[in-house]
């Protein structure tokens, strides 16, 4: 089968990334063979390739967000049969430790992101991959392949971030960073499935457009030295319920000031830098909360893509790119050239 392989680190993917014929895995009882028919980028592609913050066991295939037809199963699969539709759950997990059995499975000791930490050659930019049958989801008929690549991880990181970490309930005022990210455009979707005011930020006018197409209520320029003011503005000085945030230290302490009485603020990111300060003093005068994220559930992907299959939330794809120039999404994703999920297709060369 081909793959898109790399056997060492590198700042420039078109160096070190390749298309190889490698051998179809073979299965073991507890897995399923996928015959894979989109692949999402992620930015931990980006972060597998360059080695940083972690090396990755090589050779290495990365690609975490999957969809496709059961090719085979193995003889304890008991949930899909060979020709079902479906799409990958990338966190894998011991699914036995108290963390597992509590429906906390990102939080496991063991946990291992599927296409980044994992290998050799196990991910998800090949013609066929294989996963154990409890990281499969079957997909309806009416969500495309492309469509359930593009919104497998972020859509259940985004309901993870909203649903269950920030509490979201109707009618709040919630602040979506990046709002045209794969986790912003689904971001942007949920809250307005809970009937919140939306106010999203984006890098420039083309961004900001799309952010008011997906459903935003207003949206701000983030690169302006002055965004916050005019959040602020919107909210006629009230400030914001919730925060969702990942692009991280540039606009991390102005995110925190946004936060009325009792907000909190989301991260499962941090783009543009790790440091960050902030004024202690929003902590204990206004009681709010600064909370984390990882990933999300196998119970929350599901739901991602029931209001998917519903058409209530519809990913945003930027480009559908054949496999043999699979490289070019690694490097639209390093230049900014993507409003939403860029797509690869391993069955289309």
């Amino acid at each position: 089968m081909k793959a898109a392989v790399f056997r060492e680190h590198d700042k420039d993917p078109e160096k070190v990334v390749k298309i190889e014929d490698i051998d179809i895995p073979k299965i073991k009882p507890h897995e399923v063979l996928i015959k894979v028919e989109a692949t999402a980028y992620n930015y931990n592609d980006l972060w597998a390739i360059w080695g940083s913050p972690i090396k990755v066991p090589m050779p290495h295939i990365s690609g975490t967000d999957i969809s496709g037809t059961v090719e085979e199963v193995g003889e304890e699969v008991t949930s899909v049969k060979r020709g079902d539709r479906v799409v990958s759950h990338g966190n894998l997990s011991c699914r036995i430790c108290n963390l597992c059995t509590s429906g906390r499975e990102y939080d496991c000791k063991k946990r291992q992101v599927w296409g980044f930490q994992t290998g050799p050659l196990w991910g998800g930019y090949c013609q066929f991959a294989h996963l154990p049958e409890v990281n499969i989801v079957k997909i309806s008929d009416n969500v495309s392949f492309e469509d359930a690549a593009a919104i497998s991880m972020v859509g259940m990181t985004s309901w993870h971030m909203l649903v269950d970490r920030a509490r979201i309930k109707p009618g709040q005022t919630v602040l979506i960073m990046g709002g045209t990210s794969g986790v912003g455009m689904v971001g942007i979707q949920i809250a307005k499935l809970y009937d919140c005011n939306v106010i999203a930020t984006a890098g420039n006018k083309q961004k900001m457009d799309k952010c008011l197409e997906i459903g935003a209520d207003h949206v701000v320029n983030h690169r302006e030295a002055d965004w916050y003011k005019k959040v602020r503005d919107i909210t006629n000085k009230k400030g914001v319920d919730i925060v969702f945030e990942h692009i991280g230290n540039t606009v991390f302490p102005q995110a925190v000031s946004l936060l009325k009485m009792g907000g909190t603020l989301v991260s499962t990111g941090a783009t543009t830098g790790y440091d960050s300060t902030i004024d202690l003093r929003y902590l204990f005068f206004r009681g709010i909360n600064i909370v984390g994220a990882t990933q999300g559930t196998r119970a929350e992907l599901e739901e991602v893509l029931y209001w998917t299959a519903n058409k209530k939330i519809k990913p945003l794809i930027n480009a559908v790119l054949p496999f043999q120039n699979m490289v070019k999404g690694h490097i639209m994703m390093i230049n900014g050239d993507q409003i939403g999920k860029t797509i690869t297709t391993p069955q289309k060369l």
